[in-house]
């Protein structure tokens, strides 16, 4: 298999975007300069999260398509630890939640959102094992 090793979140404001995640997420970044096309580095994590897995192992899924459900598109998944308190950091820090947490049986509760530059991404809090 061909793992995915990397993601990218397109910005329109790399000040807004930079501040965002950072307030949020607590990612911390890297602004490249224009020889390198304004392009951010995001480091979201400094060890493995996934003790016992391949380093840097990122898995995915797919779901289908629902005419009522806002902003359908290729999305990663951020695991956070308490999901209402980054609801609150999300909508404090300029973003819009998309609906009410959902319970997904067995893996745990999750819910999308817009980012401040518009980009659809979602959090998961995973159930305790």
């Amino acid at each position: 298999m061909n793992p995915v090793v990397h993601f990218e979140i397109p910005y329109k404001n790399p000040e807004r975007a930079m501040n965002f995640y950072n307030k949020v997420f607590e990612w911390s970044h890297e602004q490249l300069g224009s020889d390198m096309g304004n392009y951010i580095l995001l480091t979201t994590v400094i060890s493995d999260a996934k003790p016992g897995e391949a380093a840097g192992a990122i898995n995915g899924g797919m779901f289908q398509f629902k005419d009522d459900w806002p902003a359908q598109y290729p999305s990663i998944v951020i695991a956070v630890n308490d999901i209402n308190e980054t609801i609150l950091k999300i909508k404090e820090n300029g973003g819009e939640v998309l609906g009410d947490p959902m319970l997904i049986p067995g893996t745990g509760l999750y819910v999308s959102f817009l980012d401040t530059e518009g980009s659809r991404l979602s959090v998961l809090q995973p159930v305790s094992k």
